[in-house]
């Protein structure tokens, strides 16, 4: 494992030193999307929207596809077409039987969602994982790192046989898939741990194997990355991970802000510096990764998905991140600098002009680089406050980091209060000296200083903001009662309607608060 470890970290000093040619991304999705309608144009989806004729119209077959194909939300796709992929129905969306389906880890449904996962996603996929190992010749890691093994915090390898296919996390599906000379010389916890089908029997056994392991970089989402880290720690008894793996030097995270988390893991790593690196990967595909230190997440144009980016704003969408109509939409080569956009893909997996549900912002448009700022149906505008994800991180990251508390989880209902509106503010901490009036009002006044809507409604129709202080632990042990135990599983920043519901007779049944109270 030295051996190949060397091997790669000197392929990527080598890589640094030349510059590969480059085309313009939208000669990249031009090809993309051409690659994608040809193999499409013989399916039952590619026949019904006439792929074969827009591919021979003398007019730009980009424009043709946008303006015959409609932008189909989740439901839409797996009601007309999907369902009966899982009935082992060949030639739907994609060509071929689709073979696995991904389980959501969504958090606005009660139900996990069914995405295809085709043989050219999974493709795709791999593409995109060595386009990201080549980009970590531009960050500063120490070579040792990539002579260690890699810790992977995903969903269980062990997938669920159901008739005419099989389904799981897309991260058990992806390392179930992945080289084999990977698994077998860096891959942890390894095949047979992962193929555990419970969350907290893999758990066990990582910590159980952890002082056999020499880890250099480790994947997954913060919270549950976290609550492995602290395991570990105190099984241990030692002060901090680098105690156990004093080679571990990058955390590659992504499924939700690292931001509320990024206090939390300073103690976790002691004082060696630890490289982050974000990377964009849902059950639909892998999108992009952060190429550089402090640069946005880059797409990745070249490798099966087709983006396009339709304005996050009250002419596109109601209140509740619903689709009013089928808007124009801009491709990557047309959108602009600090708007906000619904991403819409079309991909090698048979998702055509797919509302995905992110909502990103470009932070450099001519690297075509991305920051996520939240989800359509996951943000809060009772009254024109237009508070987004990306504002309640960055509102509880310096909460945290001024009142030096330590915040693990947190979520926000919006509710009436009298004849106007009010936020409740769910917030996960175990530190026993919180002051809760001096957080409530550090907590507003950094929301309205971030959102100038929001500083707005303050005065007005936003009358109150309540927070309620709870025990860390109770977002995990809700999401743990409800079956969504795992690594790729994650709470809700916005609790709305029966979610909220849900929420609120959770607590009460564990005598934490009182359901009059919201």
């Amino acid at each position: 494992m030295a051996i190949l470890g060397h091997l790669i970290a000197r392929s990527l000093q080598l890589r640094k030193k030349f510059k590969l040619p480059v085309a313009a991304p939208e000669t990249y999705q031009r090809h993309v999307l051409r690659h994608l309608l040809e193999r499409g144009q013989y399916t039952a989806f590619g026949k019904h929207y006439g792929f074969g004729e827009i591919l021979s119209k003398e007019i730009d077959f980009m424009t043709a596809f946008r303006e015959r194909v409609p932008v189909n939300s989740y439901t839409e796709m797996h009601r007309d077409w999907w369902h009966r992929c899982m009935k082992g129905e060949e030639n739907v969306t994609w060509p071929g039987k689709v073979k696995y389906f991904a389980l959501s880890s969504g958090t606005s449904e009660a139900a996990s969602k069914h995405i295809p996962v085709t043989h050219d996603m999974i493709r795709s996929i791999k593409q995109v994982g060595f386009k990201q190992l080549y980009s970590m010749a531009n960050f500063k890691i120490r070579p040792v790192a990539f002579e260690k093994g890699i810790l992977m915090l995903g969903g269980t390898t062990s997938l669920f046989e159901k008739g005419e296919y099989y389904e799981g996390d897309m991260s058990g599906i992806s390392a179930k898939n992945m080289p084999r000379w990977m698994s077998s010389l860096l891959y942890k916890p390894g095949q047979k741990i992962s193929k555990r089908h419970k969350w907290e029997d893999r758990i066990k056994l990582i910590v159980e194997k952890a002082t056999q392991w020499d880890v250099g970089i480790i994947c997954g989402v913060p919270a549950w990355v976290q609550i492995v880290l602290e395991r570990v720690i105190k099984h241990y008894g030692v002060q901090n991970i680098h105690d156990i793996w004093p080679n571990l030097s990058v955390y590659i995270h992504g499924g939700v802000s690292i931001e509320p988390y990024r206090e939390s893991f300073k103690t976790l790593w002691g004082n060696k510096p630890v490289t982050f690196i974000e990377t964009y990967m849902a059950s639909e595909g892998s999108f992009g990764f952060q190429a550089k230190p402090d640069a946005g997440i880059k797409l990745v144009l070249n490798t099966g998905i087709f983006f396009e980016f339709i304005p996050f704003n009250s002419d596109n969408f109601d209140e509740e991140g619903n689709l009013k109509q089928t808007p124009g939409t801009y491709t990557v080569s047309d959108v602009e600098e600090g708007v906000e956009y619904a991403v819409v893909i079309s991909t090698c997996a048979g998702a055509w002009r797919y509302l995905i549900g992110d909502v990103v912002r470009f932070t450099n448009a001519r690297e075509h680089e991305i920051a996520i700022v939240g989800r359509t149906k996951q943000f809060l505008s009772l009254c024109g406050e237009h508070m987004s994800i990306d504002n309640m991180n960055k509102a509880i990251e310096t909460v945290s980091r001024k009142l030096n508390i330590t915040i693990r989880e947190f979520a926000v209902a919006g509710l009436k209060h009298g004849n106007l509106f009010a936020h409740q503010w769910y917030i996960g901490c175990d530190n026993e000296d919180v002051n809760e009036g001096l957080l409530k009002a550090m907590l507003d006044e950094t929301l309205c200083e971030l959102n100038d809507d929001y500083e707005v409604e303050r005065t007005s129709a936003l009358r109150e903001i309540f927070v309620e202080v709870l025990p860390g632990s109770i977002f995990i042990d809700y999401l743990r009662a409800r079956g969504k135990e795992g690594a790729m599983s994650k709470f809700p920043r916005v609790l709305k309607g029966r979610q909220l519901d849900d929420w609120k007779s959770y607590l009460a049944e564990c005598d934490l608060i009182e359901v009059s109270r919201v």
